[in-house]
């Protein structure tokens, strides 16, 4: 605190005296939400299999859940995996975030409307991959009298918590945005559009895992991609896919991703923040495993060490205009997939740290998979690891 002496040309601090004043207490309105709600918290940046992450009740689920979180100071969106049980159901809900649903295990069917409109309702397995309308009702079935149902949403909760603070406005709000959703009977047909740069617009995919996908040259290794727009959300995604024995130049994107891997039968990601990568996480991953980057800052890199193809999603906020997202909506990629040396934010073979090439063949001699990198960098003639003939 200052105060201005009206005779004078500086400013005098003001120093309280620190034992008469209170040490203020600062709470995150989605982890106290979190904690009204009773559910099951997670922190982990990765998760061996979704099908087997063990789960709590969750009475506003109507069933078994976990949110899903890293431990990391400020997140964007969360993860909350959800299981119904034989013949049961969701209990219907809205809200003002918005929630993008991929089905783990099991098939069934989910119910969507507005107001006191018709309920628009279409069936799903797992793979299938859906956006809830924002503050849209809906409901989930299981469509299974003896298997459960297990689903992850991927959600703006955290930073909708933080701006409203509210419960009530939040799940109790009955604003309809007619102009993302009002009862179209198509809305979840399952048609979609595919737009320039691979961008595939549609608020229902019936089976991700065999989605076509399209060449994503910039990302290098002969991969293949598809890039999401659904439900006119900020949330955004992409699926990507890549061949044995190769892996994807590293990069990063704004603001974080949730990471399936929807196949292939091993490999692992590698995440960093500082430029010489000695803050370096390594996550292994198989088929069914989530790996979360954690922020904009934080560049990550994937590898295939298995025998099969490997695919993987992207779920999580993405980005409008020319703001660097997940992609830049209707114009392909948005900074992600340029090379630093033109200002974007992947780094190129030829400059990434030669341990990624070394740690790679490394491990994909110990899983029995020939590494196929070593044409990406003619430069390079010294390597670590002695390749079989």
């Amino acid at each position: 605190m200052t105060t201005v002496d009206p005779d004078a040309d500086i400013l005098r601090a003001v120093e309280p005296d620190p034992d008469t004043l209170e040490q203020m207490e600062l709470e995150d309105p989605y982890r106290a939400w979190l904690a009204r709600e009773g559910v099951k918290v997670i922190d982990e940046y990765a998760f061996e299999d979704l099908a087997k992450v063990e789960l709590g009740p969750w009475e506003r689920k109507g069933g078994m859940g976990a949110a899903l979180n890293i431990p990391y100071p400020v997140l964007i969106n969360d993860a909350q995996l959800v299981e119904i049980r034989p013949g049961g159901s969701s209990e219907p809900e809205h809200h003002l975030y918005e929630e993008i649903v991929y089905i783990v295990s099991g098939r069934g069917a989910t119910s969507v409307w507005v107001g006191d409109g018709p309920k628009r309702t279409f069936e799903w397995k797992q793979g299938s991959l859906f956006a809830i309308p924002l503050n849209a009702w809906y409901q989930l079935f299981n469509g299974s009298g003896t298997e459960p149902a297990r689903y992850l949403s991927v959600t703006t909760a955290p930073p909708t918590m933080r701006l409203f603070k509210d419960d009530d406005f939040i799940f109790n709000n009955d604003f309809v945005f007619s102009k993302r959703f009002k009862g179209e009977d198509d809305f979840f047909s399952g048609n979609g559009t595919l737009y320039k740069g691979r961008v595939w617009d549609a608020s229902f995919i019936p089976n991700v895992p065999d989605m076509p996908l399209y060449s994503w040259v910039e990302r290098g290794a002969g991969g293949i991609n598809a890039l999401f727009e659904m439900a006119g959300n900020a949330m955004k995604g992409h699926v990507s896919e890549f061949p044995v024995g190769t892996y994807k130049k590293g990069h990063r994107h704004g603001p974080g991703a949730h990471l399936l891997i929807l196949s292939g039968d091993a490999g692992y990601s590698l995440l960093w923040h500082e430029e010489d990568m000695s803050d370096m996480v390594k996550a292994d991953w198989q088929y069914g495993s989530m790996v979360v980057v954690p922020s904009d800052a934080c560049y990550h890199q994937h590898f295939n060490t298995g025998t099969r193809r490997a695919r993987y999603m992207a779920l999580g906020y993405g980005s409008g205009g020319t703001a660097a997202g997940l992609h830049t909506p209707f114009a392909g990629s948005g900074l992600g997939d340029v090379s630093q040396k033109q200002g974007g934010m992947q780094v190129e073979y030829e400059d990434e740290n030669p341990l990624v090439l070394d740690l790679f063949e490394e491990e994909c001699l110990k899983r029995g998979a020939r590494p196929d990198m070593r044409r990406y960098f003619p430069g390079r003639t010294e390597f670590k690891v002695k390749l079989p003939d």
